[in-house]
């Protein structure tokens, strides 16, 4: 295996190479295909770029087995969230004909109203994020529901994916359980409840802002159309499925599992099987439908829960809007988004290995003179490498492992660094329709990247809310004398303003 200081660097130009190859295929893509780009052209320019960076590492004599290397590696770290995705898809499956997904949908008609409901999906789904720490189970388990509720209001569905996403990623922020939580301080070298502590001071702004926003939406949106489809759809949801609280029983197990720190994955398995053992006891009607075949009651149930968890599976209903949301694309739903994910791991994987991300990103480190350019900086690579390398852990890992030294150089407390890693890197992924994170809650919520992208207005706004506050000066906590030890005098910022002071939290 070569050393990394066996490969030769790159020049700008040839780093550029790739991304440019990408840039180019993803415009025809979307030129020519639209929303169904994700179908096979969005993969196939992935692949294509991967081999133009390929091609420039074989010019620079990095050999196939690095490169190999660094594609099996992408992969192998992003594994359980193929996993789980699968997972969600069997999820969805169960829990509709089961009559869980149907009944929050229910209750959601009879409490929520058009005028708050994008403002009450933002905060349920931040507090259940919070909770569990994890954005994905919240989308797959109350996003989906709360899908169903606002398209039953009327409400366009970027509208609600934006807002349903803007909770979930608040949550997953902030929740000590959240992998990105732990992940951006180990990378910045902080402690985990200062990162959360520190993030509070661009979050909570954030947040603040996104709530307004989906408030004054409903409060100047005239929702008159939608009291006689809430009514109808109450209707024609309770005339096909049991309704009744016990279905929640199920939902509150896994988020209680999750609370508990138990793994996503068999957090997820127990909500499939306890979906699949409710739609035998409750639903005996819509297991006879979804299972489309005669026998006994043994066969028909193994039957319909197997069709739910790994195909596609529809309950018939008169009311048009109730057809469109009972139904579910199961495991097999979910494959063409892995086929998307490992094409553009595979793409970040060589990238990677060749050291292209590096060499595009490392010259910027240079010029950043302030410390709002350096946090602008930063949050700029966090962005690139979730459209480049595809991953929101390498959005995270790359820029903390480039700008570590550089922050503690100028006097920079570490969680400054912590936080802009979460502020820029962590909530954009879902706006990237290849990165992982994009291309998996667009299969969940069944709604393009590009359709809900501009209405995840907490995601948009942090990146920009965290250089603010580094360019007003507003708490840039510096390191104490004793932590500038190891740092050399020549290093040191000669601007006052970045000479390190005492800390304060």
């Amino acid at each position: 295996m070569q050393s990394d200081k066996s490969i030769p660097q790159a020049t700008l130009f040839q780093a550029l190479i790739p991304i440019i190859v990408l840039i180019v295929l993803l415009t025809f893509n979307v030129m020519f295909y639209g929303d169904m780009a994700t179908s096979g052209a969005n993969q196939l320019a992935l692949i294509l770029a991967a081999t133009a960076a390929a091609l420039v590492g074989f010019s620079l004599k990095v050999s196939f087995s690095r490169m190999l290397k660094g594609i099996v590696d992408s992969i192998t770290a992003s594994m359980s969230a193929i996993l789980i995705l699968l997972l969600i898809g069997a999820l969805a499956g169960t829990w509709l004909i089961s009559g869980i997904v149907p009944t929050m949908i229910y209750y959601g008609l009879q409490v929520l109203n058009p005028t708050i409901f994008l403002t009450a999906a933002v905060i349920v789904c931040a507090i259940v994020s919070i909770a569990t720490g994890s954005s994905w189970s919240t989308v797959a388990t109350v996003g989906i529901a709360l899908l169903g509720i606002g398209k039953a209001l009327n409400i366009g569905e970027g509208w609600i994916a934006g807002a349903i996403i803007s909770g979930a990623y608040f949550g997953d922020k902030l929740s000590p359980m959240s992998d990105t939580t732990n992940l951006a301080p180990a990378m910045a070298g902080t402690d985990l409840f200062t990162h959360i502590r520190y993030m509070l001071i661009t979050t909570v702004p954030s947040m603040i802002l996104t709530l307004l926003i989906f408030l004054g939406v409903g409060l100047f949106t005239d929702h008159d159309a939608s009291v006689n489809n809430t009514a109808a759809l109450s209707e024609a949801v309770r005339e096909k499925f049991y309704i009744s609280p016990v279905l929640f029983i199920a939902p509150a197990i896994v988020i209680w599992m999750i609370v508990k720190k138990v793994n996503a994955l068999p957090a997820l398995l127990a909500g499939v099987l306890l979906g699949a053992l409710f739609a035998v006891i409750f639903q005996p009607h819509i297991i006879a439908e979804v299972a489309g075949a005669t026998g006994s009651y043994v066969k028909q149930s193994y039957m319909a829960i197997i069709n739910a968890m790994g195909g596609s599976v529809s309950v018939a209903s008169d009311n048009e809007i109730a057809a469109g949301l009972l139904s579910s694309r199961g495991m097999a739903g979910m494959l063409n988004t892995i086929w998307l994910i490992l094409c553009a791991l595979s793409f970040g994987g060589v990238m990677e290995a060749v050291g292209l991300l590096k060499r595009i990103t490392s010259p910027l480190v240079k010029k950043a003179k302030s410390n709002g350019s350096l946090v602008a900086t930063t949050a700029g690579s966090c962005v690139f490498i979730n459209v480049t390398a595809s991953d929101q852990y390498l959005s995270i890992v790359v820029p903390g492992k480039m700008f570590a030294q550089t922050y503690k150089e100028r006097g920079l407390a570490p969680q400054n660094l912590s936080r802009t890693l979460e502020d820029a890197g962590t909530v954009t992924s879902v706006l990237v329709p290849w990165n992982t994170c994009g291309a998996t809650q667009t299969a969940v919520l069944g709604v393009s990247t590009f359709v809900y992208a501009p209405f995840c207005f907490f995601n948009i706004i942090s990146p920009f809310m965290t250089i603010l506050v580094a360019y007003l000066g507003f708490k840039v906590a510096k390191l104490p004398p004793s932590k500038m030890d190891d740092v050399h005098p020549a290093q040191v910022s000669d601007d006052p303003s970045e000479k390190p002071v005492e800390y304060m939290q």
